[in-house]
């Protein structure tokens, strides 16, 4: 089986994580600036089997795209453009920042470790990518 790669885009950075092949188990794999997300793209999709790539879509609560979406969706139609072979999915992000800074807490990361944004963002991106999964194993 293909492999499911998720994104956390954001202005600075790029949360990155990566399922396995059976698509079961999500696992942060990387933070990155958000100016390399294609260089990076490029050489880790020649070394990796990936199907899907899933975006977080920044939502509010009321269902509505958040402002974030103005550097989001140019990403994600260029991620389509560049990649047309690869299946390219929008999905809800809501709670992703604040559930990963959560679960920091709840394994006991000392304060300083949470305060970085990097770990957040790649946690971000695993929690992202794990809901996915979930879903789509529900929905079959």
């Amino acid at each position: 089986m293909k492999r499911i790669l998720a994104i956390d885009y954001g202005q600075k950075r790029v949360g990155i994580a990566i399922s396995d092949p059976m698509q079961i188990i999500a696992t942060g794999l990387t933070t990155i600036h958000s100016k390399d997300i294609f260089t990076f793209l490029d050489n880790y999709l020649t070394k990796e089997n990936i199907d899907t790539i899933i975006v977080g879509h920044p939502k509010r609560f009321d269902n509505t795209n958040s402002s974030a979406i103005k550097y989001v969706k140019p990403f994600f139609n260029k991620l389509k453009l560049r990649y047309p072979n690869i299946s390219c999915i929008l999905y809800d992000e809501r709670f992703t920042s604040k559930i990963a800074f959560q679960t920091m807490i709840i394994a006991g990361s000392k304060k300083k470790d949470r305060q970085k944004k990097e770990t957040i963002d790649m946690i971000s991106a695993t929690i992202l990518l794990q809901d996915y999964m979930n879903y789509i194993k529900n929905i079959k």
